[in-house]
């Protein structure tokens, strides 16, 4: 009789903590970085898009990714997945802490 009781418990442990992981989200929109995503906006000036970003990167912002169409910014915790589609509309993959707008990435690849 106990053994069932402990095999019970085991079962409702297993069960909860599937059911309080993280669920994979896909996220559109575009690479760039933080400063220019802030404006919602490459600068001109510099170029393409990609070249844009590509510059901003190197003199110290962040990959993020903009959503054009809710003009929100999601920080990105992985920066060097996100360098091969600088300034290329994408989805990404991953889990989103709503405590610090950050998108765990798991994926990333071109928005079809």
């Amino acid at each position: 009789m106990k053994r069932v009781g402990l095999y019970l418990v085991l079962a409702v442990c297993a069960a909860g903590v599937g059911y309080g992981a993280p669920q994979s989200t896909t996220f559109k929109g575009s690479i760039m970085d933080s400063a220019c995503a802030s404006a919602g906006k490459h600068n001109p000036s510099m170029g393409s898009a990609k070249a844009c970003t590509e510059a901003c990167v190197k003199s110290g912002s962040k990959y993020v990714l903009y959503d054009d169409a809710t003009k929100t910014v999601y920080q990105l915790d992985d920066q060097k997945k996100p360098a091969a589609f600088a300034g290329d509309n994408v989805q990404v993959t991953g889990t989103y802490d709503k405590a610090t707008k950050t998108i765990h990435v798991a994926d990333i690849k071109a928005a079809s």
